[in-house]
């Protein structure tokens, strides 16, 4: 894997394409694509690669993460969280399995003692989990101010 020069931002989308609001990170990269940005930003499509996303990690000064959240919220509600914030206060957002399965990751990371960059993760309340590679209406709603929330989390080059 090659390396990455400081002060690079990497924007990972997480989730299985394949049941519907469950892959709605991968969605967001997909518009994010879509969408010019700064030089200094990677987009990865994570799908559900589990330690694999340690890897994806290394060498980026910051990383913010998009999944589907399940928070008992109303579908389309965003939330915008730290791996610290959970660890804090586990009662105050309770995670889908999916969600909770990124937290152990970046856990396990630090009981290794393997330093990782900050992170912020970009979390969205799903409808509908099921067999599909389409969102619901409520998250294809919510995904202009999903992607926008995003945005504006991208710090400039050197800050």
């Amino acid at each position: 894997m090659e390396e990455r020069s400081e002060g690079r931002t990497l924007i990972l989308g997480v989730g299985n394409i394949l049941l519907g609001d469950e892959g709605v990170g991968i969605h967001a990269i997909r518009e994010l694509e879509e969408t010019a940005l700064p030089p200094h930003v990677d987009l990865i499509d994570g799908g559900t690669a589990g330690l694999d996303l340690l890897d994806l990690m290394r060498g980026y000064e910051r990383v913010i993460i998009i999944d589907a959240v399940e928070a008992g919220a109303e579908p389309g509600t965003i939330f915008r969280f730290t791996p610290e914030e959970v660890a804090s206060q586990p009662q105050a957002l309770p995670l889908s399995l999916h969600q909770a399965e990124i937290l152990e990751v970046l856990q396990l990371a630090a009981f290794v003692g393997r330093p990782l960059p900050p992170i912020v993760i970009y979390g969205i309340q799903p409808e509908v989990m099921d067999w599909s590679t389409e969102l619901s209406s409520a998250l294809r709603a919510s995904m202009a101010k999903l992607v926008d929330a995003v945005l504006k989390e991208i710090p400039e080059r050197g800050e």
